[in-house]
């Protein structure tokens, strides 16, 4: 090739087309990525807001020119500390943690365990009406929340549960409902059948093969199962709110949180505190969600061994 034909090929045609399409190309992509992060500051500038709020003193939030940004000289930490110290307000968050803590041990530990149960007798064990059974059970998803919400108000009333941590934790007892239960059982269908044939030949029995056998091999169904039950139950104040009327009762945490700024409290010290603790309600989930991302963004995975 003479330089004349190499001189050409760099300032011909294609050369000129396709150097527009790279730059068009270049284009979109760095329009696409300024648009996101437009999006992104717009979606995370209450929380920022929240954060920086948690951060400042009294006289701040009552200067009558108002704050964005705290004096970051005298950074106000003492906040979250109040916020577990000090029962001044009406509100002992410490305890409304504990009580909360109570529920969300109880639950990771009973839902799994429960709900991988009766999956396994859904998909590894035969019994008649198996179908039927599960059919059923799937078509209480269908049903909205708020169907049921009387009727468990009006039995949790009449065996004695309201103001009462149980109806946070008994019920869950039995699968924790229906949608795990699905994920689980659609998990278990991938762990090959002749696993569990060949424990038979060594004469394990169902008990012995769902828990040595079975519940080890769900252990990434489980993982995205408790994250998903913690983050239910921490986040939780609807629950309260209908099954804890007294005021003696021992409410929740994030519900503590919701009772303080629906009624409002006088003192505008604790409008800070309040802001300390919404920062202190996203730090566990966000942590999770650090930890078990990838679990969490495969979500129920329908396949339990392969190959």
């Amino acid at each position: 090739m003479t330089w004349k034909d190499l001189k050409n090929r760099l300032t011909g045609e294609a050369f000129v087309e396709d150097r527009k399409a790279k730059m068009w190309d270049f284009s979109k992509t760095t329009a696409l990525f300024l648009g996101m992060c437009v999006v992104a500051v717009v979606l995370m500038f209450p929380y920022i807001f929240m954060v920086f709020k948690s951060l400042m003193s009294e006289s701040e939030i009552l200067d009558p020119n108002p704050h964005f940004f705290p004096d970051w000289g005298n950074l106000q930490w003492s906040n979250f500390v109040t916020l577990f110290t000090d029962a001044s307000s009406g509100y002992n968050y410490a305890q409304a943690l504990l009580h909360t803590m109570i529920i969300i041990v109880f639950n990771v530990i009973a839902i799994p365990l429960s709900a991988t149960f009766i999956a396994y007798g859904f998909a590894k064990l035969k019994w008649k009406g198996k179908n039927i059974v599960f059919a059923a059970m799937m078509l209480t998803v269908t049903l909205p929340g708020v169907v049921t919400q009387i009727p468990l108000y009006v039995i949790y009333s009449k065996i004695g549960w309201l103001n009462t941590l149980l109806p946070f934790t008994i019920p869950n007892l039995f699968g924790g409902g229906a949608m795990y239960i699905f994920l689980i059982r659609q998990y278990m269908f991938g762990i090959p059948n002749e696993i569990c044939d060949a424990a038979k030949i060594d004469g394990c029995g169902p008990f012995r093969i769902y828990w040595s056998i079975i519940l080890p091999n769900c252990k990434s169904i489980i993982i995205y199962i408790v994250i998903s039950v913690f983050n239910s139950y921490w986040g939780d104040y609807y629950g309260p709110l209908l099954y804890m009327p007294s005021s003696d009762a021992p409410i929740t945490f994030a519900y503590a949180i919701f009772k303080s700024t629906v009624e409002g409290l006088a003192s505008t010290r604790w409008a800070a505190v309040r802001m300390a603790g919404g920062v202190f309600m996203t730090f566990f989930p966000a942590l999770l969600f650090l930890i078990f991302q990838e679990q969490l963004t495969d979500g129920a995975l329908t396949s339990g061994i392969k190959g």
